[in-house]
């Protein structure tokens, strides 16, 4: 069922600008999210497949950092990797570490997370002395970036190589993306390439603008929720 921003506690830190772009939103975990945008969830699907970008930011995430974080997390169940790598966990959600002191934790497309569902329920701050949580939702902003020009476009505005051959699936950058400190996570969607990036919330919208203005010269373009779910699901070459 669509919904208008306004009536929910919970909006994207981008919702201004998506809703110019004809957004229909949707609620998800208490938030609006951009479902598709004005030219329809088919274009947008075509157009993501090239180069698209989408706002995830009403989704599950969190984590936790401390001394003792790495070791509280594997206690509860929690797959930990390599440092600045994510493992997927059973249950959809992927675990990025980024030191050894800190893990995020993101959830699934759906806008659910099991696991943060059962970390969270078992944290307290006597029970987990040294690990404590970070409250991402709040504090950053969660974009999916899509397609075969993606990796090109990034280059445009980040000094690490993201490219494919050099970046793998699953791979975390701590970087500076548009002169901004940021996350990306190379995140694969079915077989079309793809990057999260994660950063301060209060840089969304600028991030949002230098990304469209990066796309440009590859006929990118921003797409709803829905197109990456749909391109996530297919299977084949993109």
């Amino acid at each position: 069922m669509a919904v208008q921003p306004a009536t929910l506690n919970r909006r994207s830190f981008v919702y201004r600008e998506l809703a110019a772009l004809g957004a229909t939103f949707r609620e998800v975990n208490g938030c609006a999210v951009a479902a598709t945008l004005a030219a329809g969830r088919a274009a947008e699907i075509a157009a993501a497949r090239d180069l698209g970008l989408a706002d995830l930011s009403g989704l599950r995430r969190g984590g936790y950092k401390g001394w003792t974080a790495l070791d509280w997390l594997r206690g509860q169940g929690v797959a930990i990797g390599e440092n600045n790598m994510t493992l997927k966990q059973g249950d959809g959600s992927r675990v990025a570490r980024l030191a050894d002191s800190e893990a995020m934790i993101l959830g699934d497309l759906a806008g659910g997370s099991a696991l943060l569902d059962r970390v969270e329920a078992g944290w307290s701050i006597t029970g987990a002395l040294g690990a404590y949580p970070v409250p991402r939702p709040e504090t950053n902003f969660w974009f999916a970036i899509a397609g075969r020009h993606s990796d090109t476009m990034l280059a445009k505005i980040c000094g690490v190589d993201l490219r494919p051959h050099r970046f793998p699936d699953g791979a975390v950058a701590q970087t500076s993306v548009a002169r901004m400190s940021a996350i990306i996570i190379r995140h694969d969607l079915g077989a079309t390439l793809g990057y999260d990036m994660i950063a301060d919330s209060a840089a969304a919208s600028y991030m949002w603008t230098s990304l469209q203005d990066a796309m440009d010269e590859f006929g990118g373009r921003p797409v709803g929720l829905d197109a990456i779910v749909a391109l996530a699901a297919e299977t084949g070459p993109a």
